[in-house]
């Protein structure tokens, strides 16, 4: 037997050992996504196909990673590891320069979304609305109240230095903070208005006005039937006939309150800071003596009882829809209707629940985000969705179509779950990641696809840049070392032998 005999022999052994590895794989099923270089994954991405036919996979690590399914309509083309990314799947583009920038764009919802260096900045942009944010700080944004509105409202602030808006009853308006300015319908009142605030200022919410000077020492209300005055802390009082009354003397040492005298719950507190505080209502009573050593209540319109001993340390809930029992740190166990929380050790262990008919929640955590479980579930529809990290080791997902993940390491993400870290951040640090579903199809990836592993029903690829690579569809089989240095390739029952990159070889058998 000559030499070049005995390496055909050697060769065509080690291509059966590999087809007899993956003679039992599963038929194709539901798709998993490709792992990007940048080991990023989503679960509605398709992959591309292993086989040539069917997509193009192409690689020189770190500088390219190529991939492309004309079937699936994707492909995704990654340089320098998770620096650069273009991504087409169907109808949507993404496109990323890490961690400058990362863009989303869907062509058929006309809508597209956008990270600059997240969080430092963000844009939404619909057919609806179009909103442009730094460090929620600096604010545009332009929408349409309602579909069959022609022109959008737009609005611009420079938190708090400069606001400026539309308003359909005062039209359009400016505010230079803190030398003059008008706002309307914005910050939870219907108007402000100042001048070298804190000189003046003024506030107007259904119909009460309120006005400060030399805010917040002076201050008057008016409104229909409504008047009051304040030289904060020392006294204030203000009044609605028939609807209120509040006083305070020497806030917070003492004050008082009646609301609600035109409901059907008319509600009076007072105050006397820290001796005593109570609550008297038709359907709430309550008292404290020398907060926060005691304090009790009764809430009838909830059917609830409360006793407090140092609140929050030593706490007693008994009701018709919650019960409680607090001896912080030690221990505390809450039940409600649908649920329960439990503290063990504060704020070593918290386990909650949530049960419904149609949707239920359980987690554990420990030390707030050390480590956290969080598993979801639809029992109607018998749909199940769990998210497990561990700061800074792993995270571990799994989706209500069966899909899941596993990643290492996890430096933000236990802390911040957010669509920005998961675009723009994590794939630079992701040095490992597996996402595989129930009918067996898996996909890996090792530092940014130095190596990586697929199996989508019976195909399968690997490569371990430079040295091997492998790829096994119905069609054909190839293994390659070197890149191609040593390539031997089967299609149907042809077999072909190929050296130093020549793209021809010695063939035999049948195809």
């Amino acid at each position: 037997m000559t030499r070049s005999t005995s390496s055909i022999t050697a060769l065509s052994a080690l291509l059966f050992l590999a087809t007899v590895a993956c003679a039992d794989a599963q038929p194709e099923s539901q798709p998993v996504p490709r792992p990007e270089p940048a080991a990023e994954q989503k679960p509605e991405q398709k992959p591309a196909q292993v086989s040539e036919e069917k997509g193009t996979i192409f690689t020189l690590w770190p500088l390219i990673d190529y991939r492309e399914s004309p079937k699936e309509r994707f492909s995704n083309l990654a340089i320098l590891g998770p620096l650069f990314k273009y991504q087409k799947n169907g109808d949507d583009r993404d496109v990323a320069l890490r961690p400058l920038f990362y863009t989303t764009s869907h062509a058929k919802e006309q809508a597209s979304s956008s990270y600059y260096l997240y969080p430092v900045a963000t844009r939404d942009k619909t057919p609806e609305a179009d909103n442009f944010e730094v460090l929620q700080l600096f604010r545009t944004s332009s929408y349409r109240k309602q579909e069959s509105e022609p022109e959008r409202e737009k609005s611009t602030m420079l938190f708090p230095f400069y606001i400026s808006g539309d308003s359909k009853q005062h039209g359009h308006y400016r505010a230079f903070f803190p030398i003059y300015g008008n706002i309307y319908e914005r910050f939870w009142r219907d108007e402000y208005h100042f001048v070298m605030f804190p000189l003046y200022g003024s506030t107007v919410k259904k119909g009460t006005t309120t006005r400060h000077y030399l805010w917040p020492i002076f201050s008057t209300t008016s409104g229909e039937n409504e008047s009051g005055f304040g030289v904060f802390p020392l006294y204030g009082e203000s009044h609605k006939e028939g609807v209120y009354q509040k006083r305070f003397v020497l806030w917070p040492f003492y004050t008082s309150e009646s609301s609600g005298l035109n409901t059907d719950n008319p509600t009076r507190k007072k105050f006397i800071f820290p001796l005593y505080a109570s609550t008297d209502s038709p359907k709430k009573t309550s008292r404290s003596y020398l907060w926060p050593f005691f304090g009790y209540t009764d809430d009838r319109g909830k059917k609830q009882e409360e006793v407090d001993y140092f609140w929050p340390f030593f706490t007693k809930v008994r009701g018709e829809k919650k019960n409680s029992d607090s001896y912080l740190p030690f221990y505390s166990h809450e039940t409600f209707s649908g649920g329960e929380k439990s503290w063990y050790l504060w704020p070593l262990y918290k386990h909650e629940e949530l049960k419904s008919e149609n949707f239920g929640q359980e987690q554990d955590r420990i030390l707030f985000f050390l480590y956290r479980d969080n598993r979801e579930f639809w029992p109607k529809d018998g749909n199940e969705r769990r998210r497990t990290a561990m700061w800074p080791l792993f995270l571990y997902r799994k989706s209500p179509e069966g899909v899941s993940s596993f990643s290492f390491p996890a430096l933000i993400e236990p802390v911040l779950d957010k669509e920005g870290i998961e675009k723009d951040w994590a794939p630079l640090w992701r040095i490992y990641q597996r996402r595989w579903d129930q009918a067996g199809n898996s996909t890996s990836t090792l530092l940014w696809n130095l190596f990586w592993h697929e199996r989508r029903g019976s195909d399968l690829a690997y490569e371990f840049f430079p040295f091997i690579s492998y790829r096994d569809t119905a069609r054909e089989r190839e293994l390659k070392f070197l890149k191609g240095l040593v390539s031997l390739k089967r299609d149907g029952g042809q077999e072909e032998l190929s050296l130093f990159w020549l793209p021809f070889g010695l063939k035999w058998g049948d195809k």
